[in-house]
């Protein structure tokens, strides 16, 4: 209905949207998106009250059972052994679970993905002990191995990046997955100080271990002075995007260049949140200067749906370098769009 404005149209305003119908919803898609998120007595839970987890996800306990009723599972890693530079990492899942409001709605992805999905917080893995790298990475992959043979989607919250590496394992398993990688770092270093399973070097490890396709992996936002030890990522045909070729290109160029690398196969999704600039997450233990804003990484996840997302994850947020608590809510943000975009996954059972 077209009316300039005049009293014809107030009069039309005030019948439709006040009195005994200013709580409807006219919108068939919004009116079916309120449905999900309130329920039939059209209240929601505050985001303030009761567990916190997840996106407020509904939490469940891990079992053979559960997993295989969920579509996605949402796991805390919190460990840190494996960082180079500053600690902290192990109180991400604890800090993206206090995150209050992220949805429940992707307004460009026209979805409420906890709502329209079998998504739950399965808790976190169950380390056996805070000293022992190997071990906590050994009991990552049995966790996840136990999500993904019920053909279940694993989302991970970390911790360190060296998380990816054992998840990697876990759904690369049958066949080489692709992997879209947002960061600052390459993270194909090789060994430091003797240890080769650290934060830095998680994807070479992957490629090596016949997990990880390189040749379907681009990394986005890689900036920093340290270059010169990521060599692998090239010699073993990843594509790489720096941070500063969004100042030169226009983003969907960026985003169609991501599609060509992927294809159409399987394709785990892994941000770090050191690929955002410090201003926006200075809560990580390797901040590098000249980073993506929060709109960019937004922009660029929007724009691969339809992707064959078959896991993700997000890493190193550092909440104790943070009193704002920004960077818990940019990585909350970012599993709020990797799980949006799962909705669209070919593989969602």
């Amino acid at each position: 209905m077209s009316l300039t404005w005049s009293k014809t149209k107030l009069e039309y305003l005030r019948e439709k949207f006040s009195g005994s119908n200013s709580g409807d919803i006219h919108d068939e898609h919004f009116k079916e998106i309120a449905n999900h998120i309130s329920g039939k007595g059209g209240y929601r839970t505050a985001p303030y009250a009761g567990i916190s987890t997840f996106l407020n996800a509904p939490v469940i306990a891990p079992s053979e059972d559960s997993f295989t009723e969920l579509q996605v599972a949402i796991s805390g890693m919190p460990m840190d052994m494996g960082v180079t530079n500053r600690s902290g990492a192990r109180f991400g899942p604890r800090a993206l679970r206090t995150i209050e409001v992220v949805g429940p709605y992707n307004d460009g992805l026209r979805v409420a993905p906890v709502q329209e999905m079998r998504v739950a917080d399965v808790g976190d893995v169950p380390f056996s002990s805070r000293y022992d790298l190997h071990q906590s990475h050994a009991e990552i992959e049995t966790f996840i191995g136990n999500i993904v043979k019920n053909g279940t989607l694993p989302l991970s919250v970390g911790g360190d990046h060296s998380i990816s590496h054992p998840i990697l394992k876990a759904v690369g398993r049958e066949r080489p997955v692709g992997m879209l990688h947002l960061d600052a770092h390459c993270d194909t270093g090789g060994p430091i100080g003797g240890e080769r399973f650290h934060h830095g070097g998680p994807f070479r490890n992957a490629v090596l271990d016949g997990v990880l396709d390189p040749e379907r992996t681009i990394q986005i936002g890689i900036r920093g002075s340290t270059e010169y030890i990521w060599e692998f990522s090239k010699a073993s045909g990843m594509t790489v995007v720096y941070a500063h070729e969004f100042q030169q290109r226009p983003i969907t160029s960026i985003i169609q260049q991501a599609k060509d690398v992927l294809q159409d196969g399987p394709v785990y999704i892994s941000f770090d949140v050191d690929s955002l600039d410090p201003a926006f997450a200075p809560g990580t233990g390797t901040p590098e200067t000249a980073g993506l804003t929060p709109r960019e990484v937004q922009t660029l996840l929007r724009g691969l749906k339809g992707l064959n997302v078959v896991g993700g994850d997000v890493t190193e947020v550092s909440p104790n370098y943070d009193p704002t608590s920004n960077t818990a809510q940019n990585g909350a943000q970012a599993l709020f769009e990797i799980l949006s975009l799962m909705y669209f996954s070919p593989s969602l059972k």
